[in-house]
């Protein structure tokens, strides 16, 4: 079920006329001779099109005639991979480029067919059957069939491999495979959120049975079935993506999509503005400089991604302050932090389902009262000194919040958080890390989000030992009400059991949550196709599903 939202949204779509030299089509140009020519430098190197020597390639015929268009390139301002691995791995936006799921979303956020071309649910042994789509292959032109489903849900069942989609499918009890066009799961108990999760991207069996699913070197040369297939990756700079022409969907638009390495935000909106890249996800100040400024068109766009302190249960500190975590919420002025970092693009959080059709309002907000803060701290024992910072057993109250680097959104936000916690007495200090200390840290700016059923990204997030629990959190109502609402597709059950979900959490918090945020695209003008009504998911993820419909003008 998609997610009911107001219609608001602030966009600008500027369509002005470009003068000069365009030389974005100049690069495009340059960037299609390398992909030709390191193609010819192959020889011997086995093709992957179907073509055989001795047959004119299309391309050829048009380039003989004179018929051939100009190659377009799109330029995306992208975070770094180490590996592209779906099944291990819960982020990465080039993921709906390169594979696909039995399932996907629309542009609604409703589960429509992919790889499966229709499904039949029986109630009674609790059974979907995917009948699959015949004529698609994988990008080195072997046949997608059922093994290549059962393996990749099979792989990421496994305990061994660590999965952090693995709670997904804890339902699954068998995989039959029928034939090679026909699968079917039986679960254990109903889960209504099944549909959602087989847009899981499927992985080839043949290149990948045998191998580490964690470190094995297909992670860094993926093959999927995908409208884009892999042309090269040079490691830390960029990726790129080249058409694939026998895409089961269709052919698409756009000839090359590069997605270049730039993990710095600020670089980013430089970059757009130079002519280096075409489409960027920006801060909000960073996007707000070109709602004015020719050739761009910008995309403010609704997610359901939000951002909060999670805190390290598995930590002695909070093994022996967890009491305190209700001052923290109390100490944040969250419209302070909408207003100053995201210019008022946003909303206060309270909880997880905030933009869910299952969202429960009357729970406890902690709305802003450092008053309230103070009373916490002093009714826990906490001894106010003369530092101005409170005591509690000789011990200073306070803690520090890790940050990601690169992301200054974040950043930003975790330094007001410290300086509002220090002003009510808690000795709070930021720490950005090259790379985040699960274990080790005592509390992360956490983001997480998501447009799709309410169950995900609160059964594993918020559910016991599950494979999202960063925080180490556990909660035997919160288990329990969690379970109750995906085990059942009655509205009015999910609702109770969500509304229960939500008070649990809000009277023993696992993230001192802030606000949810928008996304802020800004894209070239000549970019047509982007829909900019779509409900975006954590980091802003989804912009890219109906890619293969883009144009460039």
């Amino acid at each position: 079920m998609p997610f009911l939202f107001g219609a608001g949204r602030r966009r600008c779509l500027l369509q002005k006329e470009r003068r000069g030299i365009d030389m974005k089509k100049f690069l495009a140009a340059l960037l299609a001779l390398a992909l030709l020519l390191g193609t010819a430098a192959c020889g011997s190197a086995e093709s992957t099109s179907g073509e055989s020597a001795g047959e004119e390639s299309a391309s050829e015929a048009a380039t003989a005639s004179g018929t051939e268009e100009e190659p377009t390139t799109l330029v995306y301002g992208s975070g770094d991979y180490t590996r592209i691995n779906p099944a291990m791995d819960e982020h990465g936006e080039i993921n709906l480029l390169l594979f696909n799921g039995l399932t996907g979303h629309d542009g609604d956020n409703a589960v429509v067919p992919a790889l499966a071309k229709s499904w039949d649910f029986d109630e009674e042994t609790c059974t979907y059957t995917f009948h699959l789509e015949e004529d698609v292959r994988w990008h080195d032109g072997e046949p997608f069939t059922a093994e290549d489903v059962q393996f990749t849900i099979e792989a990421i069942m496994d305990p061994e491999n660590g999965s952090e989609n693995a709670p997904n499918f804890e339902d699954v009890e068998e995989i039959t495979v029928i034939d090679d066009h026909t699968i079917s799961f039986r679960l254990s108990a109903p889960n209504v959120a099944f549909l959602d999760y087989m847009t899981m991207a499927i992985l080839p069996k043949h290149l990948l049975e045998g191998e580490d699913m964690q470190t094995a070197d297909f992670f860094r040369s993926p093959i999927g079935t995908g409208p884009y297939k892999l042309a090269s990756w040079d490691e830390g700079q960029a990726i790129t993506l080249e058409k694939n022409a026998d895409y089961f969907r269709g052919e698409p638009n756009i000839d090359t999509i590069v997605f270049k390495i730039v993990p710095d935000d600020n670089a980013k909106a430089l970059q757009l503005r130079a002519g280096e890249l075409d489409l960027a996800l920006l801060t909000p100040k960073d996007a707000a400089t070109f709602a004015d400024e020719e050739g761009f068109a910008c995309y403010d766009m609704e997610t359901a991604d939000y951002r909060g302190i999670l805190f390290n249960f598995q930590n002695e500190y909070w093994q022996e302050n967890r009491d305190l975590i209700p001052a923290v919420c109390y100490a944040i002025d969250r419209e302070a932090i909408i207003d100053a970092v995201l210019l008022g693009q946003g909303m206060a959080a309270y909880g997880p389902l905030q933009r869910n059709i299952y969202n429960y309002e009357d729970v406890e907000h902690y709305d802003y009262d450092p008053e309230k803060a103070r009373a916490v701290l002093e009714a826990a024992g906490c001894v106010l000194g003369e530092d101005g910072f409170y005591t509690r057993n000789g011990k200073t109250v306070g803690f520090v919040i890790s940050v990601g680097a690169g992301d200054q959104v974040r950043i930003d936000m975790a330094q007001i958080v410290a300086q509002q916690l220090r002003e009510i007495g808690m000795d709070v200090t930021v720490d950005i890390p090259a790379q985040v200390d699960w274990s080790g840290q005592m509390a992360y700016l956490i983001g997480w989000g998501s447009p799709f059923d309410a169950d995900d990204h609160t059964y594993k997030v918020f559910g016991t030992d599950k494979g999202a629990n960063y925080s180490g959190y556990s909660n035997a109502d919160v288990d329990r009400y969690l379970t109750e609402a995906r085990e059942s597709d009655d509205p009015a059950v999910r609702a109770e059991a969500y509304a229960n979900f939500q008070k649990a959490l809000a009277a023993d918090p696992a993230f001192a949550f802030i606000c949810y945020i928008d996304a802020n695209y800004v894209a070239d003008a000549s970019i047509t196709g982007i829909d900019a009504d779509t409900v975006m998911g954590h980091h802003g993820v989804g912009i890219f599903w109906n890619v293969a419909e883009w144009t460039i003008d």
